[in-house]
């Protein structure tokens, strides 16, 4: 089964390199991130009355602490800053659309109703795996790793990368702020 796998993965990718493979994803299944409950968002990594707000991912300049999520200790991924107008809103810990269940911690900020997801999916661990989490899914790449782009039936775009073996990193955006994915997936590290 890797064979093909790995046959599909490399015409998939070099198609994307002659065709460009830029913009949103195709129609894909699933909705968007599953909030935590408000127990599991309280235990969450949320700030105390003497830390700085959380309201923003680590704007130096603003004094807030920059944030990380990650799988393990070795797994870390630091976020970017996210600008002022949007406000911590909570977290997730479930991506409907995976095709098989795996660990997710992610966060969600808010602007009025719109939502950002910034996450971690742990547990793929090779180019093979990774393809096959999302159904629906358009392949592409990003900054030399597999990528996945996706709409859901809701209209919130998705884009997922791996990052590493073990870490997928997960940003989603609804329509309003689909905008924000780009610079937000630039930003990560």
């Amino acid at each position: 089964m890797r064979r093909p796998a790995a046959a599909l993965l490399a015409l998939a990718l070099s198609g994307c390199a002659l065709s460009g493979c830029a913009g949103g994803g195709g129609s894909g299944s699933g909705e968007a991130p599953v909030p935590r409950t408000s127990a599991e968002v309280l235990s969450a990594e949320t700030p105390s009355a003497d830390s700085p707000s959380a309201d923003s991912l680590g704007d130096e300049q603003g004094g807030n602490r920059a944030l990380a999520l990650s799988c393990d200790a070795a797994s870390e991924v630091h976020l970017p800053a996210v600008p002022a107008p949007l406000r911590r809103a909570g977290a997730f810990s479930r991506l409907p659309a995976l095709t098989r269940p795996l660990d997710v911690h992610g966060l969600i900020w808010s602007q009025n109703d719109e939502r950002l997801y910034v996450g971690v999916v742990c547990g793929p661990r090779t180019a093979e795996q990774f393809v096959t989490l999302v159904a629906q899914a358009r392949l592409t790449m990003w900054e030399g790793r597999p990528a996945l782009h996706w709409t859901t039936r809701t209209g919130v775009r998705n884009f997922m990368w791996l990052e590493r073996p073990g870490v997928a990193v997960y940003v989603g955006a609804t329509p309003g702020l689909s905008d924000r994915i780009h610079p937000i997936a630039t930003g990560i590290g």
